[in-house]
């Protein structure tokens, strides 16, 4: 349960999986797993070939790479000897059975606000359901005296929050039920709220204007899941938002990177109650990246120049050759399984990298219900140089009424290099 979590290392080095302790066409069996599902436990403390949940999985931070750890209950390597208040403590306020402190990679400061009988749950799953699995953890590789733990004490004072939950009398139980779930168990603000200069989530519920606003992340955009018009939710209706929780798809966009996971291992198998308290929630939190942006409006005339094969702007004829096939003249691709580009909120984000990382590397496949998309985005890492990639990404980003910024190919080189397979910085987590 990490922030730093492994988008572009999976799409790249073929790491999607299926989890065993989980059946894949399955709904969970009891709370406890269920509890797990809503958290997406299995996301960063599971790698290939390796025992579900015995940690491993290699995260780059600045100071140096950390590792996941063992959370089955093995008595030696895991959490077999935690008792029920060591673990809580440990989810809810950062502080390991032997009193070290844990990064806050691993999001305590959302799980704080985790009510007991979840936490019970989710105690007894990896305890009783869980099969235990003898992994030593890996140390970090941090250097000393960056490596110092005690630090985080002060870091846990200043900005970490240790209340759980309470519900706000003025809403109903479906929106109370959402801010439980995103503030708290499916902890998104981890990935997309903006981080200040200690690693801190610049805020922790809809009253922080950073809250949900999007962030780069591990050469990735998350995105914006405020009510902006353009590049956030404002344009979704409630059963749109809840087709993308449940499906990654919608007539917006489709669920790419750390997403695909989510919807994997988590978004298919929530009940619609809390499906909805979800959409409810995110719904209600006003916008606060646009301002007064004007909503988006499409433009037909780089649809005009592409049918008449009149390729004048740099990127046009790339498009057409590589692109137009899926995504259409018109750049309306045929949603919801090949998502449009007009007006996505991700070709209209002032962050880049979202789609420079897609068209460099593709996507991973949805799977839900246990069938696998017919459909996903192929790399072009080997096909196109930087300066190819970089014209066609500026190319969506300007056509069809889309207004951002052009991208250069220093900026699609850095990228390429850093998703580079045979590179340890595949997780960096990035700060803003």
């Amino acid at each position: 349960m990490s922030i730093m979590k492994r988008v572009a290392g999976a799409a790249l080095v073929g790491l999607a999986f299926s989890t065993s302790v989980f059946a894949a066409d399955d709904t969970p069996t009891d709370r406890g797993e269920y509890v797990a599902r809503l958290g997406n436990c299995v996301a960063c403390h599971s790698i290939p070939d390796a025992p579900p949940f015995s940690g491993g999985l290699k995260m780059a931070t600045p100071l140096g790479a950390i590792y996941t750890t063992n959370i089955t209950p093995d008595a030696k390597t895991g959490i077999g000897g935690y008792t029920y208040e060591e673990f809580d403590k440990a989810m809810r306020l950062g502080i390991a059975k032997d009193g070290h402190r844990l990064y806050p990679a691993m999001p305590y400061p959302s799980y704080a606000k985790m009510n007991a009988e979840d936490m019970q749950a989710l105690y007894g799953f990896f305890m009783k359901s869980v099969a235990a699995a003898d992994v030593p953890n890996k140390p970090s590789e941090i250097p000393a005296p960056l490596n110092m733990r005690w630090p985080l004490a002060i870091w846990n004072f200043v900005f970490a929050e240790d209340d759980r939950y309470e519900a706000k009398a003025d809403k109903d139980a479906a929106w109370n039920r959402g801010a439980y779930l995103v503030q708290g168990l499916g902890h998104c603000g981890a990935c997309h709220t903006p981080r200040g200069l200690a690693f801190n989530e610049k805020g922790y519920d809809e009253g922080d204007n950073d809250f949900l606003v999007g962030a780069p992340l591990d050469n990735w955009s998350a995105s914006n899941l405020r009510q902006d018009v353009n590049t956030g939710l404002g344009r979704w209706t409630q059963e749109e938002l809840k087709e993308f929780l449940k499906t990654g798809h919608n007539k917006y966009g489709t669920a790419f990177g750390t997403m695909t996971e989510v919807i994997n291992n988590s978004g298919q198998y929530m009940t619609d109650a809390d499906i909805t308290g979800i959409a409810t929630y995110l719904r209600d939190i006003p916008g606060s990246r646009e301002g007064k942006t004007s909503p988006f409006a499409y433009d037909a005339a780089a649809a005009k120049d592409l049918l008449a094969r009149e390729y004048t702007t740099a990127g046009a004829l790339t498009y057409s050759q590589q692109c137009m096939t899926c995504h259409l003249a018109d750049g309306a691709g045929h949603a919801p399984y090949l998502p449009p580009l007009a007006g996505n909120p991700i070709t209209v984000d002032p962050h880049p990298e979202s789609l420079i990382n897609i068209v460099l590397n593709g996507t991973m496949r949805i799977v839900v219900d246990g069938m696998p998309d017919a459909y996903k985005m192929p790399q072009y890492r080997v096909l196109l140089t930087d300066q190819e990639v970089a014209d066609v990404v500026s190319f969506i980003r300007t056509s069809w009424g889309n207004k951002s910024e052009k991208v250069t190919a220093e900026k699609v080189a850095e990228i390429r290099k850093l998703t580079d397979p045979a590179s340890d910085q595949i997780h960096i987590l990035r700060m803003k």
